[in-house]
């Protein structure tokens, strides 16, 4: 298994993880909480099969990568994503994001800038800022947040099954989009998650990306599901689309947060239309 060295933790080094398929222009997926790289199953054959060079990480604290007790904010994640653009040496690469992966998007290029980037995708977006404050009066209150960390403190397993359930909208896909198999493996991948990198996570979701989004100059698509429970459609991605000029807002009627998996023709058509086919992919 590759992987790239990004810090220490006292005598051990902090690796993350990471799966590097196919040539052409490089596309690197960043997962959602609470899973890993293995989360975009569906859309990595679909990227190789169009020609393009697909690299899945999993972030610091989930999946194979270390489980580290420090790092979990926005300027370490972005600053771990720089390293492995920078030591797999990508340019004129795709970022596609989903879920806490969309703020590594916008916390990357607020921070490094564009120059190895050539386009952006966000589904299920965390951005722009989802906390209630006076001047976002229309956020979710602190004590949500709170409650959620409550929630992993008194029984992490507990609060994962009811995130899934949501993640997934499982009452309404359960049978169809979603078997009983599919709940469960993705269930397995978040209580696998380190348990401290779990409950600090959760803290991030409060961060303002407000000024990110600002700094954004590339062509960027949105994808969103209009029935998401976990990012709430209206306080999310038509206020990127607003604060980002020229980027393009695809709504899914009906779809919950877990859009990469229960409606991935959807999904994956959507970015392949974006992205352009490999004869164009070298295109800016």
């Amino acid at each position: 298994m590759p992987y790239i060295t990004v810090g220490m933790e006292n005598t051990a080094p902090i690796d993350l993880h990471y799966e590097d398929h196919g040539d052409g222009r490089p596309v690197v997926l960043i997962h959602g909480f609470p899973l890993s790289g293995a989360a975009w199953e569906k859309q990595v054959p679909a990227l190789l099969s169009a020609g393009f060079r697909t690299i899945a990480y999993d972030r610091r604290g989930f999946g194979e990568s270390s489980h580290p007790a420090t790092g979990y904010d926005y300027d370490t994640f972005a600053g771990d994503l720089n390293t492995l653009m920078n030591e797999l040496d990508l340019r004129d690469a795709v970022l596609i994001g989903h879920s806490m992966g969309t703020g590594e998007i916008a916390r990357y290029i607020g921070k490094y800038g564009s120059s190895r980037v050539s386009k952006a995708v966000m589904i299920s977006s965390l951005p722009p800022f989802l906390l209630k404050t006076d001047d976002n009066p229309d956020g979710v209150d602190m004590s949500v947040f709170k409650g959620f960390k409550q929630q992993v403190k008194a029984d992490r397993f507990a609060y994962q099954k009811g995130f899934i359930n949501d993640f997934f909208n499982y009452d309404m896909t359960k049978g169809k989009q979603v078997s009983e198999e599919v709940f469960r493996a993705n269930w397995n991948l978040a209580v696998s998650a380190s348990p401290i990198g779990t409950l600090k996570c959760i803290g991030t979701w409060t961060t303002d990306f407000r000024a990110d989004l600002a700094r954004i100059d590339v062509p960027l698509l949105i994808i969103h599901g209009d029935q998401d429970r976990i990012m709430p459609y209206p306080k999310t991605s038509p206020k990127v689309q607003s604060m980002v000029s020229g980027s393009e807002l695809v709504k899914l009627p009906g779809a919950p947060h877990g859009i990469p998996w229960t409606h991935a023709d959807e999904v994956n058509g959507a970015i392949m239309n974006f992205i352009a086919m490999p004869a164009m992919a070298g295109a800016r």
